[in-house]
């Protein structure tokens, strides 16, 4: 349990910078949610990102209590990666307040693309553009 509680804590490590930390989730964390991170990380967003699986089974980084609640915002493909999330979001958090503070973002990805691939770049670039329309501003 202290391994855990050591993770907890160190998600609010002040070193990481003032920047948004953007958690991006997709089935496990191999093609669209790595894209997503990458995305992100780069201009004009510039956010702190972080790329894991939503599927135990096929996630090579699985998302957990941690990763959410390091999370300033979180990102997910899918309905279903939204129960998912929402559900370790109410463990990690002491409040439901607290744990629907967080916003997270449905953007209906499907799962037909190759990592970086130009098409799931446009895609997700078209659906940032709306969630972060003004990204200078909230760096």
């Amino acid at each position: 349990m202290s391994f855990f509680r050591n993770r907890m804590a160190n998600s609010r490590n002040m070193y990481q910078g003032a920047r948004k930390r953007v958690l991006c989730c997709c089935s496990a964390g191999l093609l669209r949610s790595p894209t997503a991170a990458w995305i992100l990380s780069n201009e004009p967003w510039g956010f702190n990102t972080r790329a894991v699986g939503c599927t135990p089974e096929y996630a090579l980084i699985p998302v957990d209590e941690a990763l959410v609640f390091w999370a300033d915002e979180i990102v997910v493909m899918d309905d279903v990666q939204e129960l998912i999330v929402r559900d370790l979001l109410n463990k990690a958090y002491d409040s439901p307040t607290e744990a629907n503070a967080v916003p997270v973002h449905v953007i209906s990805v499907p799962d037909i693309y190759e990592c970086r691939q130009p098409e799931l770049i446009e895609a997700l670039t078209k659906k940032f553009k709306e969630i972060w329309p003004n990204p200078i501003a909230i760096a």
